[in-house]
């Protein structure tokens, strides 16, 4: 694990990335693993739009007594203009995200891992990653966790929910073993 050059003067509360589709919520994996990171005190880290994000955003917040808080790494576009630079891209910031990050980059191409992809600032900023089913955006981060070194873990009944889905990153259809992964990266790594 590549260990952060970043230097804190106090313990940083971890953050657990959240990836998946951005159409389908997957509520049956979403919920239960919103609550379950609100309930350990880590902030959740998104996309801030709908389906998976929205899903496992709402969950989270609410969650009574929660300490942490819902991240959304809000895209504007390509395209975006001077004037139109702090308006998000239709469908974001979903309801549920706490801090909004608004960026100048937009969702994506093809891949979901171009260098003007959002979806870089999601892996690096991300002290682990859960992925679950989504397509070529999702299976981008899944690459972009590869190629930087951010522990992930596919939350998947089949590694087929997630196009292309790179090999190094494990496969789980178990809740209890997903927040394993979670637990032991986190003790392990550096804030």
């Amino acid at each position: 694990m590549v260990k952060s050059s970043l230097s804190f003067t106090r313990a940083r509360r971890p953050i657990v990335g959240v990836m998946g589709s951005h159409v389908e919520g997957h509520p049956e994996r979403s919920r239960p693993l919103g609550q379950w990171i609100a309930s350990q005190g880590y902030h959740l880290l998104t996309g801030a739009g709908e389906g998976v994000m929205s899903a496992v955003s709402q969950a989270f917040a609410e969650v009574d007594g929660r300490v942490g808080c819902v991240i959304g790494i809000v895209p504007t576009g390509a395209t975006a203009t001077a004037e139109s630079l702090r308006t998000p891209l239709a469908g974001y910031c979903n309801a549920w995200v706490d801090i909004p990050v608004i960026t100048h980059l937009g969702v994506g191409d093809v891949s979901g891992d171009e260098p003007m992809s959002r979806n870089h600032i999601n892996i690096l900023t991300s002290s682990v990653v859960v992925l679950l089913p989504g397509g070529v955006g999702t299976a981008g981060e899944a690459r972009l966790a590869v190629r930087y070194d951010t522990p992930a873990v596919a939350f998947l009944n089949s590694r087929d929910e997630i196009p292309s889905l790179p090999t190094e990153v494990a496969v789980s259809s178990d809740f209890d073993a997903v927040t394993d992964f979670i637990e032991q990266c986190l003790a392990t790594s550096v804030q």
